[in-house]
């Protein structure tokens, strides 16, 4: 931009000294800009304006749905109620487990039952209740129920138990805890430390001698609800539509806020971006506790009116024939599920599909475009978000590996930038005026997003917990007095202003899918190994996903009994959050204020060859811990090792 001010400039001292015709001055110029390095930014524009226009007005479009919403007053709710009057014996949902397919009307009603069991119940506007299950439509019904008189759902993980499920139903300051049967054990588990007021409901079908006591039958109490729409309460489309549970870098899983707007952003700017059409049918194989699931995939059939086939779990082996048999248009994904799919052996069902879009988030570029040519997927949609974040990215040109792109062009359009960190510690570096350093092309960076609080697509709403939302605001990142989301990934950016994935700051690594928080591991590992020192931090293995857990273990005298430790580990921790590898050392090197320093164990990875301490391999065909001796070391660095 400097240089074309320079040029302008230029261009008007010529004319006026010299008295040059005009077709000569410009002429001057374009050479002049040119040779000094500006067909760089003619290169950019050429190749980068048919993208940038569609973002522009992708955003335009949203930002104005988003105005309307805001004027009149609408919620999720309202919304799906709009999408019900243009179709409402289309099929909205399909659950793959029983093949039961649930028109809109059908899943309208099933939601007005919630509904007004919940008002008979005495819950009202503002309450909270955790649900607590496996994938299935009733899941959906349950929480839009729950939204259609003000109550707000608490998401929970179902691979959650013991301590972790007890906080995040604690938290949550819910009254009542829809679970599934399927989850009945986990429940009894903690039902004891739930509190005597918690209501509890179970949806399923469930032996009485199990339940706990004074758990209703949620089935036997909705077959006589009205089925009409009880008086909505006075909602606005920024209020609280639910909680979804992410691991941060410190602590148990934080309840992040999602706000009616939130949710409509999140399924509209994908649904926009990438060219989706009512049409399309979606693949939805992803936990609904999620918002990839939940909103990317479930926002598609609320909002748009789009068909969603709902997976009760993934399952690598019926994958493409559940595509075959749905007659499914998109499918969705996260990294981990692809190289699933590739490990598959290969099979004809795998390319008589009809999927035109492969949807999703950490697809690597190591396998991209295995994944595309084997599968015969012409577009992969990969994008960038979180659930709480302001600064989604989403790649609507088909750019091979990157997971979206800011315009070069128009920066400042689009309020997100790559700031410096330290590369040692992860903090921000700040220039001489105290404001963040912007990087340049190929520099990695920091992903942040200026927060405008009064604008929907740029506001944080944060979590339920005030500390862990200051500990996601930067100030003074764009400019002096400002403040911006702290994505807390580390992206690096071409030319062209493509985004590419790097790595992820603090604690926190990504395996199987699942976000692992090492603190959480490490206070966990701690208590079952009578309160030694522990360091958990993520290990990358060739052609896998994220990073696989490694618990450093101060056993000097090498104590632990494995088997035990093996199934201790299964009761309380679920399978993404269990280390792979365990190293027992003398001791942990800390800090002065008694941090664990854990970078030169990091370097040090799982070789038996580099260091001389004792290593063990979580062999999931056996179920337990063996020896990593250098064979076994060599097996899974080739890949002949299940991980």
């Amino acid at each position: 931009m400097l240089r074309l001010a320079c040029c302008a400039g230029l261009l008007f001292l010529l004319r006026l000294i010299m008295d040059l015709p005009w077709w000569q001055v410009v002429t001057s110029i374009i050479i002049f800009y040119l040779s000094s390095g500006g067909w760089r930014f003619v290169d950019v524009v050429v190749k980068t304006l048919g993208r940038d226009l569609h973002a522009a007005l992708l955003l335009l479009r949203v930002k104005l749905n988003v105005r309307r919403h805001l004027r009149q007053r609408n919620t999720i709710p309202k919304i799906f109620a709009e999408t019900l009057q243009r179709h409402p014996d289309k099929t909205a949902l399909i659950y793959e487990a029983t093949g039961e397919a649930w028109t809109f009307r059908q899943l309208d009603i099933y939601s007005n039952r919630v509904a007004n069991l919940l008002l008979q119940r005495g819950f009202k506007e503002g309450d909270v209740v955790a649900l607590f299950m496996e994938n299935r439509p009733q899941y959906v019904g349950l929480w839009l129920g729950m939204a259609k008189i003000g109550v707000e759902a608490a998401l929970i993980n179902f691979n959650l138990r013991m301590d972790a499920l007890l906080h995040c139903v604690t938290i949550s300051n819910a009254k009542a805890i829809v679970f599934g049967s399927e989850l009945m054990e986990a429940v009894c588990e903690v039902h004891a430390s739930l509190g005597r007021t918690l209501k509890v409901f179970c949806s399923g079908e469930w032996d009485q001698k199990l339940v706990p006591e004074g758990t209703e039958s949620l089935e036997l109490l909705l077959k006589d609800m009205p089925t009409q729409l009880p008086s909505p309460p006075q909602r606005s489309f920024t209020d609280r539509l639910f909680y979804i549970y992410t691991s941060g870098t410190t602590g148990m899983p934080k309840a992040a806020i999602v706000v009616h707007s939130r949710y409509y952003r999140m399924a509209a700017l994908v649904y926009y971006g990438f060219k989706m059409t009512s049409d399309d049918i979606l693949y939805d194989c992803l936990p609904l506790y999620h918002s990839a699931g939940n909103i990317v995939g479930v926002g598609q059939c609320l909002i748009h009116g789009m068909t969603v086939v709902i997976k009760r779990k993934f399952s690598a082996s019926r994958f493409w024939d559940d595509c075959i048999k749905y007659n499914c248009t998109i499918v969705q994904y996260i990294g981990e599920i692809c190289r699933y799919l590739l490990n598959q052996p290969v099979r004809d069902a795998e390319r008589q599909h009809r999927v035109r879009m492969a949807l999703g988030n950490g697809l690597r570029l190591s396998i991209w475009m295995e994944f595309m040519t084997r599968f015969s997927v012409p577009q992969i949609a990969e994008f960038y978000g979180a659930t709480e974040c302001n600064c989604s990215l989403g790649n609507f040109d088909n750019k091979v590996g990157a997971c979206g792109f800011n315009s070069r062009i128009l920066p400042g359009v689009y309020p997100i930038r790559l700031v410096k960190v330290d590369e040692d510690t992860m903090e921000l570096v700040r220039g001489p005026d105290g404001v963040c350093i912007p990087c340049k092309p190929g520099e990695p960076g920091q992903l942040v997003g200026r927060i405008i609080q009064n604008d929907p697509l740029r506001r944080f709403d944060g979590y339920v917990n005030q500390t862990a939302t200051n500990k996601k605001i930067a100030h003074d990142v764009f400019k002096k007095g400002d403040s911006a989301y702290l994505s807390g990934d580390v992206l690096v950016m071409d030319q062209y202003g493509h985004m590419f994935f790097k790595d992820r700051t603090g604690d926190t690594f990504r395996w199987k899918g699942e976000n692992v928080s090492t603190t959480e591991v490490e206070g966990t590992l701690s208590r079952l190994l009578d309160m030694k020192d522990v360091v958990v931090y993520g290990v990358e293995i060739p052609r896998s996903e994220g990073k696989a857990g490694m618990a450093a273990i101060a056993d000097p005298a090498h104590e632990t009994d494995l088997e035990k430790f093996s199934k201790e580990l299964e009761k309380v921790l679920p399978t993404y959050a269990r280390p792979v590898f365990l190293r027992f050392l003398r001791e942990v090197d800390k800090t002065g204020t008694y941090k664990f320093q854990k970078s030169d164990m990091r370097r040090d990875g799982y070789n038996p060859q580099v260091m001389s301490d004792k290593l063990y391999f979580l062999d999931v065909t056996r179920g337990r811990y063996v020896e990593l001796t250098t064979e076994v070391y060599r097996n899974i660095v080739s890949g002949q090792q299940k991980v």
